[in-house]
């Protein structure tokens, strides 16, 4: 019976595992378009695009963010639903912070010319790869303001983590995803 109970311990729950699945997919992706950028980059026509310094905001934010939603999951395990409830709000404040800001970056990036259309360069990727990530991002905001409103209107019968689970990896995911776009578009310009 204990061998039994110890093997189903170390399973991985359904959702946990096609969440993984899901990360090593876009991380594929990413990392295609990404080789992408850098072999386009070599060419004679490339046009290089500056950053706009409100992206370094939006990245604050989103560090924040995966913060907040770290101790909101902490205090959901501790049973501490008022602290819970407050952390998911300020995560779901920051995240649609963040996303008003790359909004704002990439209006920016628009009127200074770096359109999507014309000679090869690196607006249209910033477009392409930051527009897969802002898909991305929606989806993981969606699935915040889910959990949100879960923690204010919804009835906990039971206190399994895994949604909260879910939603943090996930979360924690985009943050690092942007991180990762963010730098490497400041570094290989």
């Amino acid at each position: 019976m204990e061998t039994v109970s110890m093997q189903q311990r170390k399973r991985i729950h359904p959702h946990k595992f096609t969440l993984w699945i899901a990360i090593g997919s876009i991380v594929m992706m990413f990392a295609g378009l990404t080789s992408a950028y850098i072999v386009k980059s070599n060419q004679v026509n490339w046009e290089e695009v500056k950053t706009p310094p409100v992206f370094w905001y939006s990245t604050a934010a989103i560090l924040l963010s995966s913060l907040t939603i770290q101790m909101a999951l902490r205090s959901f395990k501790q049973r501490e639903m008022n602290r819970y409830r407050q952390l998911m709000a300020i995560t779901m404040i920051l995240g649609i912070a963040f996303i008003a800001l790359q909004w704002n970056g990439f209006m920016q990036l628009w009127n200074s010319g770096i359109k999507f259309t014309g000679v090869a360069g690196a607006g249209q990727f910033l477009y392409v790869i930051f527009g897969l990530h802002a898909l991305h991002v929606l989806g993981g905001a969606i699935a915040l303001l889910i959990m949100f409103i879960k923690a204010f209107f919804g009835k906990t019968k039971t206190y399994a983590s895994t949604g909260v689970e879910v939603m943090a990896t996930y979360w924690h995911f985009v943050d690092i995803l942007w991180i990762y776009l963010f730098l490497f578009f400041i570094v290989i310009k």
